[in-house]
């Protein structure tokens, strides 16, 4: 009898251990029992596996690339149901900022971290990362019935925004659309109120063109619009703030991403090259643009280097004027800083999986363009400089 209980204990010992090699993850404790006739209770204590935890990635900033990182989390956790990935918007000032709070673990930026907020970063004691993640184009969008194509030379794109050009039959903007009915109506400018990495690129590309803009407004993720002073600018916090403004507000004209504009259905402006050619912001025209510069992308651990203002107004017949990257921030996590070694693990993978399957057309957003080869290297080295701990 005694033989046969020991027999049963070894039994149940041996399915308890086979379990526990099967099943991954954290453990717990599994109490084994056997309590034979007459004699003292024996229990045998080991250790099981139970199933992984989810980890959870937060990333917060720039809504210029929102659609697309949407897109790219749907996919992503498809094939990794262990990972969730929360997203938040906020424009890229928030997004520099929470990374810098530790309050998110991926940032999010359209224009380059400048050196004072990269020199705030190196005093945490950890080594930011910065590189591209995909390519999107900033577009002209307007809400006036009747007008179905509108065409604005860069003069007039500048004047529109400075507030010079106050109604829209004014005569330079009759003069480019002979064929629109254009009303006597005066001209709303709507804009991001908040720190938005889309108004970065958007007033730098106003400052390329515009010498008067350069001078009186100047670039930055805020700045003073002269519209507002003529009461005639009104602001609305991210692009898709910016977008629901614009919808109820007749004769009114703003700027955003073209991916909004895609799904929302907006009505995109038609904008001079540098080469003096009108061109819709397409595919085909933002690959163009890309084309047509080489963008220098510097060190990961240099990301302050980088130059907004390097595929803006790309040279080429074909080329959309207003096209730029969009970043992602991550920290190298030196001696485990800021990232469980399971955290590290599952950023790494994600970001890899961003770098080189996401940029995969099937993985790409409408609006979107992926990454030129040898600028996704160098997000691809900063990945491999992620420490786990």
């Amino acid at each position: 009898m005694k033989e046969h209980t020991n027999l049963i204990l070894i039994i149940l010992l041996g399915i308890a251990v086979f379990v526990a090699g099967c099943i991954g993850g954290e453990t717990k404790t599994v109490t084994v029992t056997s309590k034979e006739p007459m004699t003292n209770t024996r229990t045998v204590t080991i250790k099981e596996k139970t199933s992984s935890q989810v980890i959870v990635i937060r990333t917060t900033g720039a809504t210029f690339p929102m659609y697309q990182i949407q897109k790219w989390i749907e996919d992503y956790q498809k094939t990794h149901p262990n990972v969730k990935i929360e997203y938040e918007g906020g424009g890229s000032g928030h997004g520099q900022e929470a990374f810098l709070k530790g309050l998110t673990d991926i940032g999010r930026t359209d224009p380059p971290v400048k050196e004072a907020t990269w020199k705030k970063f190196l005093a945490t004691g950890d080594q930011p990362l910065q590189f591209p993640e995909i390519v999107g184009a900033v577009v002209v969008v307007y809400n006036v019935p009747g007008v179905k194509e509108l065409k604005l030379s860069r003069e007039v794109l500048a004047k529109i925004f400075l507030g010079e050009i106050e109604y829209w039959d004014d005569p330079a903007i009759k003069k480019l659309n002979p064929n629109e009915n254009l009303p006597h109506e005066k001209i709303i400018v709507i804009h991001r109120s908040d720190s938005s990495g889309t108004t970065a690129i958007f007033t730098t590309y106003l400052s390329l063109i515009s010498k008067e803009w350069a001078e009186k407004v100047g670039a930055g993720k805020v700045v003073d619009w002269p519209v507002d002073k003529m009461g005639r600018g009104m602001g609305g916090k991210g692009n898709s703030g910016v977008v629901a403004m614009l919808k109820q507000t007749k004769y009114s004209i703003a700027y955003t991403e073209l991916s909004y504009a895609i799904n929302e259905n907006l009505k995109v402006a038609v904008l001079e090259n540098k080469a003096g050619k009108y061109v819709k912001p397409t595919e085909e025209t933002i690959k163009a643009a890309v084309a047509n510069v080489k963008a220098y992308i510097p060190d990961p651990t240099q990301g302050y280097k980088e130059d907004l203002k390097q595929l803006l107004d790309a040279p080429g017949e074909n080329s959309y004027p207003i096209v730029a990257f969009t970043h992602i921030l991550v920290w190298q996590n030196k001696g485990g800083k800021h990232y469980s070694p399971e955290k590290a693990r599952a950023i790494k993978d994600f970001l890899k999986w961003i770098l080189t399957e996401g940029q995969k057309e099937e993985h790409i957003a409408p609006g979107y363009v992926g990454l030129p080869p040898e600028v996704a290297k160098i997000g691809l080295k900063a990945v491999e400089m992620i420490q786990e701990g």
